[in-house]
């Protein structure tokens, strides 16, 4: 396999196999979106597309088998081979009875079977098999969509080192929505295997890091996602059409010979189109009473106007299309019977797929664009639409629920659900004079031209290219070879010195606030007893907790304890207080504090001698957020001139002096002896400060995989209990 191999996966190959009433195999090129765009990246290097060919297990023998792997092959396909019992439960099941319902805010229509989700389980692993039987470690993996959602973290689990991105084709839905789902923490999971997240808009950029927040508890900063061992970005790559080929379309004759047969109308009926998959996330029967409305409104139109219908089937097997499909059908059915008159009816309704040749024709000749979905991850059909009007006007009226809003401004946009707005959008859409149809045209085409299907691929691999670099500059995990020196030094060494901080240290945060003031394990106990009973070793837990606290954890006398970053030390035998007097600044601060944790359900105040901290880890992400901002702004207000400062940290904003901190202790304890061995490890914002005093040569230790001044870096506290237990 070629070094920089491109691995296209999606549920669907571009390639259709069937077989022919005579059993023989067929095989049928889709020129779809998905095609189109990669075709681009295609060219720069050698790919392969991993996908379900479109037929059942059972209808292939294995002679078929082999000669569909050959064709495909031809073709830089590899099939995925999936059962009846897969496409029912799977792709019928998990994936369109489950997901997409639930994604596009249909919680009512959502089916929630386990044996949906065991399929789906099933089916993402035969995939990921087959993508890590064809990849390498400079392999670029690149899944599509919501049939895939678990494939990333397979990879990862399988030791897979290629790039891997992921795009999202369809809405990302809103928190509330997505937590009703049962699997929810294995869909997060699965996609965070990714390094790149893909979607249409920044909405669902921003619903995924609200739900990734939420439910996994991860910190997330301007699209980028902390895991233990590597970065993951999330961003928006609103996805394109082919510019040239639409904007073509006018004058390609066999689409001029399409417009003519299409001459359904005299010459001076407007014509207003709607292009769909008659699926219930389009919004048709919606639609429909809204252009019934717009006849009853405006009677005047009345033989003047003529929609044009076109819904291509979809998922006939499922009752709820039926019922869909049945429900349109009376619909267009009771309009054209009370509107029509001898020689005009108000709807021509096509309910079949046609050829993309004669949808360009439709687009051509329409004089409205008629584009309302309850729902919709991006909708090409009305960046389509709008490349074809080069030559005369048009107009369109778009839902605010499509993705593709964001993008076009200019059009006339309406809430779908409110039938009088659209209604009247229609009528806007067909009394706008010509000139301003053109202007506004002109604006969106300039848009639309620039971020092709093209420029999505290659932007969405550049951007996956870039994950290398933010990998690289991630710290990296103590490698074995670091523990070794690190042992060597430490036997060598006749007077060491070992700072160590509690909590994300020698104790795993436990989001309870009663198990968070936990003794340490007897295990930890034990460790520190062994390191404090060697003569070389003078052990500190340097802390911002309570005096009282340390105090009650650690009855080792031969230990040093540093409480409150410095405020309270305990060296030699006894407590020794600090000089400051936080009396004057703590009452105004207080008062801010206070107020903030009455109006943030879940905020606790924890007020200790020299600093006060206000705790938010049991709030709301959203709400956290803000009220940490807010917080931040009031409280350095309040203390305006005071020689205190307002730290943030883990789930926690901290009021305390300027100079009490463990940069301060620590530099103190440097001066106290020529120590030959320094180990200091710590996990958040305040132990940097002790990183950034240490000499070179000091094995400063960051816990987590956060920026850090650090040299080296544990993944996590059972981590560093086995290296402190390791030192003799």
């Amino acid at each position: 396999m070629a070094e920089n191999k491109l691995i296209i996966v999606s549920t669907r190959l571009p390639v259709k196999v069937s077989k022919n009433e005579n059993g023989k195999l067929e095989f049928h090129q889709s020129d779809g979106g998905l095609a189109t765009g990669v075709s681009a990246v295609n060219k720069s290097r050698d790919s392969v597309w991993i996908g379900w060919p479109g037929i059942a297990s059972e209808e292939l023998t294995k002679k078929d088998k082999t000669e569909v792997e050959k064709e495909l092959e031809k073709r830089g396909c590899y099939p995925v081979f999936l059962t009846q019992n897969q496409i029912d439960n799977y792709y019928s099941g998990y994936c369109n009875a489950t997901i997409w319902p639930l994604f596009h805010y249909f919680s009512n229509m959502t089916m929630y079977e386990h044996e949906y989700w065991k399929s789906y389980k099933e089916a993402n692993t035969q995939f990921a098999k087959i993508i890590k039987k064809l990849s390498n470690d400079n392999s670029q993996v690149w899944v599509h969509d919501y049939q895939l959602m678990l494939v990333p973290k397979m990879l990862r689990e399988w030791n897979v080192k290629s790039q891997i991105g992921y795009f999202l084709h369809i809405p990302f839905p809103s928190f509330e929505l997505f937590r009703l789902l049962p699997e929810r923490r294995e869909i997060l999971q699965g996609l965070l295997g990714a390094d790149l997240i893909g979607f249409h808009t920044y909405d669902y950029v921003r619903h995924f890091l609200s739900s990734v927040s939420r439910i996994e508890g991860l910190e997330t900063n301007l699209g980028s996602i902390y895991l233990r061992d590597r970065v993951v970005k999330a961003d928006a790559f609103p996805i394109g059409i082919d510019y040239k080929k639409f904007a073509k379309s006018s004058k390609v004759r066999s689409i001029k010979k399409q417009v003519h047969s299409f001459k359904l109308f005299k010459d001076k009926t407007k014509v207003i189109l709607a292009v769909d998959r008659a699926d219930y996330s389009k919004g048709i029967p919606a639609r429909l009473d809204a252009y019934e409305a717009f006849l009853r409104k405006y009677p005047e139109y009345k033989e003047k106007v003529v929609m044009v219908l076109l819904a291509s089937p979809s998922r006939g097997d499922v009752q709820a299309y039926q019922d869909l499909q049945e429900e349109i059908a009376q619909k267009i059915g009771k309009i054209n019977g009370e509107f029509s008159t001898v020689d005009w009816s108000p709807i021509t309704y096509f309910h079949k797929s046609l050829p993309q040749s004669e949808v360009a024709a439709l687009y051509t000749m329409a004089d409205v664009m008629l584009v309302t979905p309850l729902r919709d991850g991006m909708n090409l059909v009305a960046k389509e639409f709008i490349a074809t009007k080069h030559k005369k006007g048009g107009a369109i009226v778009l839902s605010e629920m499509a993705g593709v809003a964001t993008e076009l401004p200019e059009s006339i946009l309406v809430n779908p659900n409110n039938t009088e707005m659209v209604a009247d959008g229609i009528r806007d859409a067909l009394e706008m004079p010509e000139r301003e149809q053109k202007e506004r045209m002109r604006a969106m085409q300039e848009r639309i031209s620039t971020y092709t299907i093209h420029r999505w691929a290659e932007d969405f691999m550049h951007e996956l290219e870039r994950t290398k670099e933010r990998s690289a500059n991630h710290p990296k995990l103590m490698k074995k070879s670091d523990t070794k020196s690190l042992k060597k030094d430490y036997d060598a060494a006749s007077k060491r010195l070992i700072l160590l901080d509690y909590d994300g240290v020698l104790k795993s945060f436990v989001n309870s606030p009663k198990k968070a003031l936990a003794r340490p394990s007897g295990k930890v106990k034990r460790i520190i007893k062994k390191m404090t009973d060697d003569p070389k070793n003078h052990v500190m837990i340097i802390s911002g907790r309570p005096k009282n606290v340390l105090e009650s954890y650690f009855e080792n006398k031969g230990l040093g304890l540093v409480a409150e970053h410095g405020g309270w030390i305990f060296d030699a035998g006894s407590w020794v207080k600090h000089s400051v007097n936080a009396k004057k600044w703590k009452k105004p601060a207080l008062s801010v504090l206070r107020e903030f944790v009455e109006r943030t359900p879940g905020a606790n105040l924890e007020e200790k001698d020299f600093s006060l901290v206000w705790h938010f880890r049991n709030v709301s992400p959203d709400l956290a957020f803000v009220r940490k901002e807010e917080l931040k702004m009031e409280l350095r207000n309040a203390l305006e001139g005071v020689d205190v400062e307002v730290f943030e940290g883990n789930k926690i904003i901290e009021v305390k002096p300027r100079n009490m901190h463990k940069g301060a202790i620590v530099s103190d304890l440097m001066t106290q002896e020529k120590w030959d061995f320094i180990m200091a490890i710590g996990d958040d914002y305040t132990d940097e400060d002790m990183f950034r005093v240490l000499p070179e040569r000091a094995y400063s230790i960051h816990v987590g995989r956060e920026e850090t001044l650090a040299r080296f870096t544990l993944e996590d506290v059972s981590s560093v209990i086995e290296l402190l237990n390791s030192l003799k």
